[in-house]
């Protein structure tokens, strides 16, 4: 009989495991369920807005701005498969002067060293001073100097998950998307090829909530002029590059 009972008891524990595995992945996988609703909705309304401009329309980049940059705010957004991956991304050092992590100003401004808001569609690679990077170009008047002030997506060690645990946040790009390398390898392979990005200050939390920033994030001043150039960022930075 006691042997009975114990293989009843063993019967009933795997059983109570076999139920419960499951509920606990299906909790782990939706844990962002209603975050990721939100950015699926935002990039199917963007190629909505956009599409005509974008070549390939399977997948969407996503830089949420209205968060923290030691939060995953970048994302690769499958809208066929309604899938989405999540990683860090820097901003300017212009849009964050105060260095806390949080963006607080934009620009399309040449020497401004602001990220800039809006769509944009992926061009082609090129090697520059940080390895193989991706060019941008700007389809709204937001970010329409996107070329020729060579905002771009590349890598850099400022941009590392390494860099939070030391210091609380990401580095900053002179206004560039900067990811990690690990990171950035998925973007060249899954977002490159004419596809869309969207930079924008959101604020989607990983619980589907909305976060307010602590400063005011204003649109872009487009008057500012910070400093005559002669030839833009791209020259400056990638001469004989085109």
């Amino acid at each position: 009989m006691k042997r009975r009972e114990l293989l009843k008891g063993a019967v009933a524990s795997a059983a109570t495991l076999a139920v419960g595995a499951p509920m606990r992945l299906a909790a782990q996988v939706n844990s962002t369920a209603a975050r990721d609703a939100r950015l699926l909705a935002t990039a199917r309304e963007q190629l909505a807005r956009v599409g005509a401009n974008i070549w390939r329309k399977d997948i969407v980049g996503i830089a949420d701005f209205g968060l923290h940059s030691a939060k995953e705010r970048f994302h690769f957004v499958d809208v066929e498969n309604e899938r989405v991956k999540s990683f860090h991304v820097t901003h300017g050092d212009g849009s964050d002067r105060d260095h806390d992590g949080w963006l607080n100003r934009y620009s399309n401004v040449e020497g401004s060293h602001c990220t800039s808001r809006g769509a944009y569609m992926t061009r082609s690679w090129y090697v520059g001073r940080f390895g193989t990077s991706m060019r941008l170009d700007g389809l709204d008047e937001t970010n329409s100097l996107a070329l020729p002030r060579a905002i771009v997506m590349h890598k850099a060690e400022y941009a590392r998950p390494e860099h939070i645990a030391r210091w609380g946040k990401l580095g900053r790009s002179n206004g560039c998307f900067a990811m990690g390398p690990e990171q950035f390898g998925m973007a060249l392979t899954e977002l490159g090829g004419g596809r869309l990005l969207f930079a924008d200050s959101l604020g989607f939390a990983e619980d589907g909530s909305v976060v307010t920033p602590p400063h005011p994030q204003p649109h872009v001043t487009e008057t500012e002029l910070l400093r005559p150039a002669r030839e833009n960022t791209f020259q400056r930075t990638n001469p004989g590059v085109f």
